[in-house]
């Protein structure tokens, strides 16, 4: 070893020495001041992760518009499929912009205990910063969260109402949906009004979202009446088979992806450990309801009719999705799985109900929607002490009949003023020709 290399060697070792001997203050020191700095950024991460939430949350919830899409093309026929992919992305930018323009402010603005908010546009507001508690996030976010919910009401009505009624009376109505009635309704409750006040409790809109959709898609069903050759004289049923069982099965899975938003999302809050801890809850009951309906409704076709139908099994999916909805945090895993596994046999039970009835609903969006989410919420009490059955019944009911005697009308007015329903000969031809004039498969469509 050199002279020089010798005495960089007993300078590191006497630096090693003064570091040794002075130690544990250094490190007193340093935890200190790193105590001191999380102190201060506490707040801002919880606003970052909080904001991160709603933006995360919120774009799986914009792609449950996609699964909608599969899942409605999956289940018209052939000829109708272009014209079900048309009014779903129409749909979901007619949503963003009447909640920008009426439906947020509405929703969410000066409700305080009453009835609806302000009419006016929105408008991002961050001036009250990162709150003390930590507890803040980007209003832009909340917005965006926000919107995406009345584009998932919307595409309930979508499904119902396919193969025969006109695309412009389908989406005015789409316009007051999401501008005015699901804006009035949801301020009742998530907007601080008077069944907040009243103890009602839907978590993620087991009846604030999905029974508003199947209201609103039922009182068009009447009014639109069913498809040609559907009902037969004496009482019989003339199945119409979708186009695709595939297309169908991934809109299913894409719809159960963007429901870990839809309820995950619905907690809003990740800044602390505790929250996060309710996120994970959440998604596993989440998933745990939804694989119950599909099983539920597998065994109850099996021995009702013999055979497994994939359609119901789709739509048990779905019916155990609705049904955790209202009350996803609460439940252990034992009650998700008794929950999910009600609104499988729900729809199973409800889907030739409606057909006996006469009422033609093309995709099952009336036994998933309405009927599971009027289940799911009258399910909360049975796991959240902090409700009860009176409080979820008025609930239930008094959103029902606003949307239905608001939709009710409006269906009658677009009725008699500019017509809902295409001719025989239009629905007959398909309404990607006679509405769309593009074919979504031409090559294979019978002309």
């Amino acid at each position: 070893m050199t002279k020089t290399g010798r005495y960089i060697r007993l300078g590191g070792m006497a630096g090693l020495a003064v570091l040794a001997m002075s130690a544990p203050a250094f490190a007193q020191e340093v935890e200190e001041v790193a105590e001191e700095a999380f102190a201060l950024s506490a707040p801002d991460t919880a606003y970052v992760f909080n904001t991160l939430l709603f933006l995360m949350t919120g774009f799986l919830v914009m792609f449950m518009a996609a699964g909608f899409a599969m899942l409605e093309a999956g289940l018209v026929r052939s000829k109708n499929v272009a014209m079900q992919c048309t009014k779903n992305i129409a749909l979901y930018s007619i949503a963003g912009i009447m909640y920008y323009l009426v439906g947020y402010n509405l929703m969410y603005s000066g409700v305080d205990g009453g009835y609806f908010g302000s009419i006016s546009i929105w408008g991002v507001d961050d001036s009250g910063g990162v709150a003390s508690d930590g507890s803040g996030y980007a209003s832009a976010s909340d917005w965006y969260f926000q919107m995406v919910f009345v584009a998932t009401a919307a595409s309930i009505v979508s499904g119902t109402l396919a193969e025969r009624i006109k695309l412009w009376p389908f989406l005015v109505f789409t316009v007051f949906l999401t501008g005015v009635i699901y804006p009035i309704q949801g301020s009742w409750q998530w907007g601080g009004g008077w069944l907040s006040e009243l103890g009602f409790a839907d978590f993620a809109g087991s009846t604030l979202v999905h029974s508003t959709g199947g209201w609103a898609a039922l009182m068009g069903a009447l009014v639109l009446g069913p498809r040609i050759g559907k009902y037969v004289k004496g009482g019989g049923v003339n199945p119409m088979p979708g186009s695709s069982m595939p297309l169908a099965t991934l809109g299913t899975f894409i719809l159960w992806l963007g429901w870990f938003g839809f309820n995950g999302g619905s907690e809003l809050a990740l800044g602390s450990p505790d929250e996060a801890n309710a996120v994970a809850t959440i998604f596993i009951n989440t998933n745990m309801a939804a694989a119950a309906g599909v099983v539920a409704a597998m065994l109850l076709t099996q021995l009702l009719y013999k055979k497994v139908d994939i359609t119901m099994a789709l739509n048990g999916a779905l019916a155990g999705l609705v049904s955790i909805t209202a009350e996803p945090l609460a439940p252990t895993l034992g009650w998700a799985l008794a929950i999910g596994a009600i609104g499988g046999v729900i729809v199973v039970l409800t889907v030739p109900l409606l057909d006996k009835l006469r009422i033609d609903d093309v995709v099952g969006a009336i036994p998933v929607h309405l009927f599971c989410g009027i289940w799911g919420t009258m399910a909360v009490p049975l796991t959240n002490a902090d409700t009860n059955f009176a409080a979820q019944a008025t609930g239930v009911i008094s959103i029902g009949i606003f949307v239905a005697v608001t939709s009710l009308v409006l269906w009658l007015a677009l009725r008699f003023t500019i017509g809902i329903r295409c001719s025989e000969e239009e629905e007959m031809m398909g309404l990607d020709k006679a509405e769309i004039g593009v074919e979504a498969y031409p090559e294979f469509t019978v002309r």
